[in-house]
């Protein structure tokens, strides 16, 4: 069927603004295209520049970096954002939407299957729990090689492409509050403000800024004590609820800087530490799903939503926990990229907006360092999940070697693979692998 394309514009328009062959499509036309062609994929972003840039020249290569580039310094996943963009290109802000819940809606069946289906085995299936136990551990390399790539491009400048120190501290001092049960939502606001006014080069401030952070950490620590654990966590998921879980979803969305692995401390504080109504190896068996869903890996907070609604009241109650918590992890990519993208571009081309970006940046490179030191204790030096084995010393101290040796075989194999579909392959290796390791 041929398409109809809109008029073409002055010859002397910008490249980077030209929308001359990009379609107009209807939006069941949009929401067809990007549910059949990038939802049920791997590999999304690749695929999108490859087929939508590259070969079908919707928009020029140049002003897909531009635009790309805007999504990096936003919350949510880049693969979503992209694909409600080329909507909005095709079919405006309806075609935003229909693009958008094309690209999510696989991604998220397909979890909401897994999670159902975890639910229904879960620990008392012993060959199941084994698969699990293998993967908590690989896992957590994972999230370690996530933290070197986001490092890689998050800790250079925007505007040199150097490296840059004011960075690499923002990531470590973020680390060390953590390590100090600072919230680390304080730590991220902070080092953005700080970056701007070190951008303005007012050093002086700044110092001052620095030092006066730590001195109201040590009067909190004389009047109230050291912060617990739970300090990470602001409490807005007490109880697995739908309202709760929408409000989860919602902060996590608005701050999932980086993607993901910026989402998951945030989710884990609230759910994990301060709620309590997951355990913390349901929760990497989450993330371990995740990965094998050819979705961005926000999809692991349906699982989250799923497994807090069904301890709260029940399976059929974790459908709707599993739905309202990624309604609220989507919306706020859905409200920055419907609502304008230009109006996003000027923003973020703003040398001070985009500082305050810049620090953020630096700073949940710490918040992902402190995640994966937090994973690995809980992979390696984790108590088996069957309760006989818990006065075995032997047995344990096997399981924690067999769980390092995982653990450090995928973190050398995520360094040397570099093929699209290698970590849904070491997931599949690593399942297979635990009904040989570890079933009883």
């Amino acid at each position: 069927m041929s398409l109809t394309h809109v008029e073409a514009q002055p010859e002397n328009h910008s490249p980077l603004d030209d929308n001359s062959n990009v379609p107009r499509l209807t939006v069941w036309r949009i929401f067809w295209l990007f549910f059949s062609r990038f939802g049920i994929f791997v590999a999304q972003i690749a695929l999108i520049k490859e087929q939508l840039v590259i070969q079908e020249k919707w928009i020029s290569v140049a002003r897909f970096n531009r635009v790309f580039a805007v999504y990096q310094m936003l919350p949510g996943p880049e693969a979503a954002e992209l694909c409600m963009f080329f909507g909005c290109l095709a079919g405006g802000r309806l075609g935003g939407i229909a693009a958008g819940v094309g690209f999510i809606l696989p991604g998220f069946l397909l979890m909401l299957l897994a999670s159902y289906l975890y639910a229904l085995g879960g620990f008392s299936n012993r060959y199941v729990s084994a698969s699990f136990r293998a993967l908590q551990p690989m896992v957590g390399a994972m999230i370690v090689r996530a933290t070197h790539k986001i490092a890689e491009h998050t800790l250079r400048s925007q505007r040199s492409g150097r490296f840059s120190l004011w960075f690499l501290s923002y990531a470590l001092f973020t680390t060390l509050n953590s390590a100090l049960r600072i919230n680390w939502l304080i730590s991220l606001s902070f080092y953005g403000i700080f970056n701007m006014v070190v951008t303005r080069r007012y050093y002086v401030l700044a110092a001052g800024l620095f030092i006066l952070q730590y001195v109201v950490y040590a009067v909190y620590v004389i009047f109230k004590g050291v912060p617990t654990p739970v300090a990470l966590a602001v409490g807005v998921a007490r109880i697995p609820d739908t309202v709760h879980l929408f409000a989860l979803g919602l902060i996590a969305g608005s701050l999932s800087f980086g993607g993901a692995y910026t989402a998951i401390p945030f989710i884990q504080a609230e759910a994990v530490l301060r709620g309590a109504w997951l355990p913390q190896s349901v929760f990497l068996d989450g993330i371990a799903i995740g990965n094998i869903i050819p979705a961005p890996l926000v999809i692991f907070a349906t699982f989250v939503g799923f497994q807090g609604g069904k301890t709260l009241r029940g399976v059929g109650y974790g459908f709707s926990g599993a739905t309202v918590i990624t309604l609220g992890m989507f919306f706020p990519c859905f409200l920055f990229t419907i609502a304008g993208h230009d109006l996003l571009e000027r923003l973020c081309r703003n040398k001070f907006l985009s500082a305050f970006f810049d620090g953020i940046g630096g700073a949940v490179v710490g918040v992902i360092a402190i995640t994966a030191l937090q994973f690995l204790k809980a992979c390696v030096g984790a108590i088996p999940r069957q309760g006989s084995m818990a006065d075995d010393t032997a047995r344990m101290l096997s399981y924690d070697a067999t769980a390092a040796v995982l653990y450090i075989v995928t973190l050398v194999a995520l360094y040397k693979a570099n093929h699209k579909y290698a970590v849904i392959l070491m997931i599949v290796i690593g399942a297979l692998s635990g009904q040989f390791l570890f079933v009883e």
